[in-house]
């Protein structure tokens, strides 16, 4: 019998970020390319024709890059690639020397956390580089990669490798959170408590959407509160946490400091929970993920918050922008949405767009609910409405 036909995330090209890399270029000589482990950090790497390939992992490499000068005046390409630069013993200075002496030069390098979040980088490169973070598969995506049925990503997560596996398999996400810790955490970190780092990861997936307590969190895992923190801080780094402080404009009933957290996927949370299929409930915490995903794709993380008040009327998700403030629902069901909690939210801050994110394919149209309009869309829709 012959093997099925099983696509390859290698042979998978995520042009959105290939494109996004080359704009970066025209603005400076380095682009950072970030993202969790097993996001497909290589194969968009390895997407670029005329270019030089340095797998870091490799002695070899590091050999090779000793003498860094005569590494970069042997290049015979107008591209250059460090996949995993943060293995190398000094990569900071490689890249500055890079982008200083070879200004011609046209470099990508890639890795695990956030650039000069670790004791390696001495130098953050300061206006000689630009950050993309290549977040999980995203919705749009989808249809590059095969999948049909929305409830698959949310289920199995968007690491390419994994969501293209037929089956559900447990110990793919347990041999990834080992990995992550020996190669992106104890290697570049000073965390010395697997255990209850490991333990804190699992915590923060479990109550990935919700208001973050660090005393909580302290008891649960075991580990001190300045532990707690220094570890929320690594997990932050290496983009597995993603921390959502609350919008404010000084009312005395909103929430101020308290902030929100997400997990990075969809899967993991799926994972640690025991869920091998899903219920209407818990498809909606999880298309939340997804539809901040679209937002960190199209506007800097640091700028989504989410907006909560003492009664508990709530905004998943707030942009402030130059006409006010944008808002935006997730909703796994469309018609499930109702509008209360935007009024409330608009009785203080009037001006601003009305967003309601859902799975359902369609075009984007428009309601009139109480004194507002809303539009209704998918994140493929968002991401244009945002372009305009």
């Amino acid at each position: 019998m012959d093997a099925p036909n099983v696509i390859m995330p290698s042979m998978i090209l995520r042009k959105r970020w290939l494109d996004q890399i080359e704009l970066s270029w025209s603005k400076a000589s380095i682009v950072w390319l970030s993202g969790v482990r097993r996001a497909g950090k290589t194969t968009i790497a390895k997407a670029f024709a005329n270019s030089t390939y340095i797998n870091c992992d490799l002695p070899s490499s590091v050999e090779l890059l000793s003498d860094m000068e005569a590494f970069y005046k042997g290049i015979g390409t107008e591209i250059v690639i460090f996949d995993e630069v943060h293995q190398i013993p000094d990569p900071s200075r490689l890249l500055k020397i890079g982008a200083d002496v070879f200004p011609h030069l046209k470099i990508l390098a890639t890795g695990s956390s956030t650039l000069a979040a670790t004791r390696k980088f001495r130098d953050s490169l300061t206006g000689r580089k630009r950050n993309i973070y290549l977040p999980p598969v995203l919705f749009e995506e989808l249809d590059l990669f095969g999948v049909r049925d929305i409830r698959q990503r949310l289920l199995k997560g968007g690491l390419p490798e994994r969501l293209l596996c037929p089956d559900i398999d447990a110990g793919y996400y347990a041999e990834w959170m080992d990995s992550y810790y020996a190669r992106d955490v104890a290697e570049l970190f000073r965390v010395e408590k697997r255990s209850g780092f490991l333990k804190l990861m699992e915590i923060i997936l479990r109550q990935s959407g919700g208001l973050i307590e660090t005393e909580s969190l302290s008891k649960l895992c075991g580990l001190a509160r300045p532990t707690v923190m220094n570890y929320l801080e690594v997990l932050e780094i290496t983009h597995i946490l993603r921390k959502l402080r609350p919008f404010h404009g000084g009312g005395r009933q909103e929430l101020v400091k308290q902030p929100r957290i997400y997990a990075f996927d969809s899967g993991f949370i799926a994972f640690v929970k025991g869920w091998n299929d899903l219920r209407s409930d818990d498809c909606g915490i999880l298309w939340e993920h997804l539809v901040l995903d679209t937002l960190i794709s199209n506007v800097v993380a640091g700028q989504i918050h989410y907006w909560r008040d003492k009664q508990g009327h709530e905004i998943d998700f707030v942009l402030p922008c130059n006409e006010g403030v944008d808002i935006f629902e997730a909703k796994w069901k469309a018609d499930a949405f109702e509008s209360k909690n935007l009024e409330v939210f608009r009785s203080a801050y009037p001006k601003g767009r009305n967003f309601v994110i859902s799975p359902q394919h369609m075009p984007p149209y428009e309601r009139v609910m109480g004194k507002h309009t809303v539009k209704f869309t998918d994140p493929s829709g968002l991401t244009k409405l945002l372009d305009s």
